[in-house]
């Protein structure tokens, strides 16, 4: 991925959305194999149609051609559910000179779920949901942030610095990260702005951001809100300031005093009764907001798999209240930086669907898109029972319940995750920050530590080889390891009779920034907040604010980060304090360079910008 190397001469010469086809499409010998045999079958070669993503060949057929070509019967399949009406086989055959040039036939043997049946699909994750109160807000999964509620007041002084320890305020932030006001009278530029990702019916107030705005960042005019990309029928905002999600009100007020006057797009994805059902997004999820973005990953084919799964919500939503309209392919365009406080574990997820959705951010990658994603609050596991759906115990995997259960999609090569530091009671803005760790019950209900360990499907990346080694080498963990890849996801569990922790896989997260203690108002009430979803909108709003710098000179966005970060850590404060407690661990270590908990630390505004600003 030259784009992203900073030694490169092809640094920053993103490729467009047709070089990213051609590059990704079936072989020359491939299409000439296919399309001889069909024509060969009978298929006339005026009806075969090369579809725009080059990934598929299309034609009309009726029932009697179908069979005869693919040696089956075909059988229509009613829906008792939704009323709707499939074709599809029980099986069908290829000639053997052509099995190796296709991965998929539709119709075929896929047949969609009823939307109600989601429960049955096999590994699901609890979802937290708020208490009668709404102050203490939980998440196993990065979608509702951890938050409570003090018995003090909104500080006096919003610019103080001298209570850092106890409210991260914006001031707070950029103390920590030498980050300067912008010009707030300066017009920014409209194709920068910043791309916040939300669903699970998290819906922002705008009462909450007026107070916020008005007691911490007065520069930000009162009635000032994200521009809203609503995808296959997402809502936005709610006008009832009590029902108004923690996540969204979080991830909004952390980052619009970052990047002020730049503007923030919110992606609103799936229609209400989809976010509303904790089956269907996020332990599984993204892809119809991938499809939104890049109308060629609607019909994209990979590992055998080709369009949205059987588990990913399907429109137009016949039921009551759903979205009626079609699967939204490729009606927005993506935003340069985009964050996301959502996610699940790695083991939770189909190989074939993660697989086919990590190959999706390397290709908008290559266009020159950064994807930002929270590593996980439980450490080097998950939450266990009743957060989480593993061992209930342990919320780690195994006979035992001691495996460490990586995160997902942070274990794709191909975005940067983020892990979360905090300034300890005691500490100031000018001393080092430390790896979060909250025990159970100070604050919040469970164990809060930064997500991080190592993937057990995707091989370590080049670009992070020679940092993970240096930490095997140095600060070798003192856990028994194994070096294995599955490519399948149900066969996890049983690495534990070989080690707890992966040495081959890819290293989460790669950066962190400060994730405790985030002032916010939501709900109408001034709180404090925390998780990797107060980190990752932070540290995506810093690569916003180089971006603008980047675009004002000319130059085209940062993109895909982490190569250039890896070569250049010096840019980012290293973190070597604190551990990520899980799976009856201490976890890993936070030491002097990459770490499976901090990355290689925090941003440092100055250095970054200056990096930036110096590459072409």
């Amino acid at each position: 991925m030259d784009v992203s190397d900073p030694d490169s001469p092809n640094f920053a010469q993103y490729w467009s959305l047709e070089q990213v086809i051609d590059t990704f499409k079936p072989s020359d010998e491939t299409m000439k194999t296919v399309y001889d045999w069909l024509t060969s079958s009978g298929i006339d070669a005026s009806r075969i149609v090369h579809t725009d993503n080059k990934g598929w060949l299309a034609f009309d057929a009726t029932g009697a051609e179908a069979e005869s070509l693919l040696r089956t019967e075909f059988y229509e399949h009613h829906d008792s559910v939704t009323g709707g009406k499939m074709p599809a086989c029980d099986a069908y055959h290829l000639p053997a000179m052509i099995r190796e040039h296709i991965d998929y036939v539709t119709p075929g043997i896929r047949l969609m779920a009823p939307i109600e049946n989601a429960n049955q699909l096999g590994k699901r994750h609890g979802v937290l949901k708020q208490n009668s109160e709404k102050r203490d807000l939980l998440h196993g999964s990065r979608k509702v942030p951890l938050s409570y509620q003090r018995p003090t007041q909104v500080p006096d002084n919003p610019a103080t610095l001298s209570t850092c320890d106890e409210s991260i305020t914006p001031a707070c932030i950029a103390a920590l990260y030498n980050i300067p006001p912008t010009n707030h009278s300066e017009k920014p530029i409209a194709e920068n702005s910043m791309g916040i990702f939300e669903s699970e019916a998290e819906y922002y107030a705008q009462e909450d951001l007026n107070l916020f705005f008005k007691n911490f960042t007065k520069y930000i005019p009162q009635g000032t809100h994200p521009k809203l990309a609503a995808i296959d029928g997402g809502l936005g905002p709610t006008k009832n300031v009590s029902d108004a999600g923690g996540e969204a009100d979080l991830d909004i007020l952390l980052a619009y005093p970052i990047i002020y006057p730049q503007t923030i797009t919110l992606y609103d994805v799936d229609d209400p009764l989809y976010q509303l059902n904790p089956n269907i997004t996020y332990t599984f999820g993204f892809n119809t907001f991938l499809d939104a973005i890049d109308g060629s990953y609607c019909t994209y084919t990979a590992y055998n798999e080709t369009g949205d799964s059987p588990i990913d919500p399907q429109y137009p939503d016949p039921r009551p209240g759903g979205y009626k309209g079609q699967l939204q392919c490729g009606v927005f365009k993506p935003t340069n930086v985009i964050s996301f406080s959502y996610g699940g574990q790695e083991a939770d997820v189909p190989y074939a669907y993660q697989r086919r959705q990590c190959n999706e951010y390397l290709k908008l990658g290559l266009q020159g898109v950064s994807f930002f994603f929270a590593s996980g609050d439980a450490g080097v596991g998950n939450y266990p029972a009743p957060y989480g759906t593993d061992n209930p115990e342990t919320g780690c995997l195994g006979p035992k319940g001691l495996l460490f259960n990586p995160t997902w999609p942070n274990n794709c090569p191909w975005v940067t995750n983020v892990g979360a530091t905090k300034v300890y009671p005691g500490k100031t803005v000018f001393e080092p920050e430390s790896a979060v760790y909250d025990p159970a019950g100070h604050p919040y209900s469970v164990n809060y530590s930064s997500g991080g360990g190592f993937s057990n499907i995707h091989a370590t990346p080049k670009y992070q080889q020679a940092a993970v080694d240096t930490f095997f080498k140095e600060h070798n963990p003192p856990y028994k390891g194994y070096s294995v890849l599955v490519n399948d996801t149900d066969q996890i569990p049983a690495l534990e009779k070989k080690g707890i922790y992966n040495r081959i896989g890819r290293g989460i997260p790669d950066v962190a920034a400060n994730g405790d203690n985030s002032a916010i108002y939501n709900a109408g009430e001034f709180i404090r907040s925390g998780g990797t979803s107060a980190s990752t909108p932070i540290f995506a709003s810093v690569v916003n604010r180089i971006n603008e710098e980047r675009l004002k000179a000319g130059k085209k966005p940062v993109g895909f980060m982490n190569p250039t970060l890896y070569k250049n850590p010096q840019v980012l404060n290293d973190i070597t304090n604190g551990t990520n407690p899980g799976c009856l661990t201490k976890g890993f270590s936070a030491v002097e360079g990459w770490d499976p908990l901090t990355g290689l630390g925090t941003p440092n505004f100055p250095k970054l910008l200056g990096l930036y600003m110096s590459l072409p």
